[in-house]
């Protein structure tokens, strides 16, 4: 009797379970300028791990291999700054004839608007000029904190490449530290789980990339071919947007077509925008997605858009573009521990077996036939 196992009632599970909950949020809230760059830190570290390993495996030192990496990723990243800095130079050079544009088509549409509706246009510019205004004046206030925000991210900027270095260098103490939090009869199996959940990121983390790669090509190349300028620079927007999921596709085709809008002489060509990224998006979720980012690594589309407005409410845009794969590690992790495993089969998308009952008996109506 006295061996006799206590357990907690349901409800109390769950409470514990949602304070535990809300004081993690608000710790990670709190510590957001210590933890959003470990963060960052730990997933390019997953990234680098194999060009680290191809340098030790030639002999070459562990310390020596992982600054070698450093330098060749911090090369490649300036250079696609550079790039990316001389395409939004050219965007920045014609800015003033768009806002013309603009101007012209938002004039053209309040005296539409006006006869269509029977609204008197003065009222309308008093609007336009109250909204202004107001925008203006939001964005004055807002300058302070956007440079708040920029020495932060410089600091961030810094501290980044640091972090990464050193865990790196520390992995095998690490791994080790992970491996002794359990008991000597479990440790096999947690190493065995460690190694094929780091595995598998590496691969869902690369095949995000080369993903970004392909649809920045894809974007760019229709672009180029209806003839929408900036073409380059709008392809590789809309890649870096397309990291997350639904609502940031909705911000990528927004973007070329206002500037189709804007400096095509017909909003045909908006359409036109509108179709092929439409159609890239089909190629991206049906065929890109499963077979290069990994079919081992799927989120339904509820936890995909919950995931990243919680992250945009957490941490802002850095948050965004971090909740995707932060979830799909959590999945990674859930599918590879047998107590966790219902709860990475709720962030996928595997449907149930009774909603696969109409395909089946498809398949036996046929067989009649």
């Amino acid at each position: 009797m006295i061996n006799q196992e206590f357990k907690l009632p349901f409800y109390l599970k769950v409470t514990v379970f949602l304070i535990g909950l809300f004081a993690l949020l608000a710790m990670l809230y709190i510590a957001q300028g210590i933890v959003v760059p470990i963060v960052f830190a730990i997933i390019i570290a997953i990234l680098l791990q194999p060009v680290v390993n191809f340098f030790v495996r030639i002999k070459v030192n562990r310390s020596v291999a992982i600054v070698i990496t450093l330098i060749l990723t911090l090369l490649i990243i300036v250079a696609f700054g550079a790039f990316l800095f001389s395409q939004a130079s050219r965007f920045s050079e014609s800015w003033p004839l768009l806002v013309d544009k603009f101007t012209l088509i938002l004039n053209q549409t309040t005296e539409w608007a006006s006869g269509y509706f029977d609204i008197n246009p003065h009222k309308i510019d008093a609007w336009l000029l109250k909204t202004k205004g107001e925008v203006i004046n939001i964005s004055g206030a807002a300058i302070g904190q956007t440079i708040i925000n920029v020495g932060s991210s410089l600091v961030i900027l810094f501290l980044v490449p640091v972090y990464v270095f050193m865990i790196l260098y520390y992995q095998p103490l690490l791994l080790e530290f992970i491996r002794k939090l359990f008991a000597k009869d479990q440790q096999s199996q947690v190493s065995e789980i460690v190694t094929q959940s780091k595995t598998v990121i590496q691969h869902y983390l690369v095949g995000l990339v080369i993903e970004a790669v392909i649809v920045a090509v894809l974007d760019a190349t229709a672009l180029f071919i209806l003839g929408i300028e900036y073409a380059i620079l709008l392809g590789i927007i809309g890649a870096l947007l397309n990291v997350i999921p639904y609502i940031g596709g909705l911000v990528a085709v927004a973007l070329p077509m206002m500037i189709a809008i804007a400096t095509k002489t017909t909003a045909w060509y908006a359409v036109y925008v509108l179709a092929a990224y439409y159609f890239i998006q089909l190629i991206d979720n049906n065929y890109i997605v499963p077979i290069i980012v990994s079919s081992k690594v799927k989120i339904n589309a509820l936890f995909s858009i919950i995931v990243v407005i919680a992250g945009n409410a957490l941490w802002g845009i850095p948050g965004m573009f971090l909740s995707i794969p932060l979830l799909a590690i959590i999945k990674l992790i859930f599918d590879h521990i047998e107590p966790l495993k219902p709860w990475g089969f709720l962030l996928g998308d595997t449907m149930p077996g009774i909603l696969k009952i109409k395909p089946i008996l498809s398949k036996i109506i046929k067989k009649v036939k």
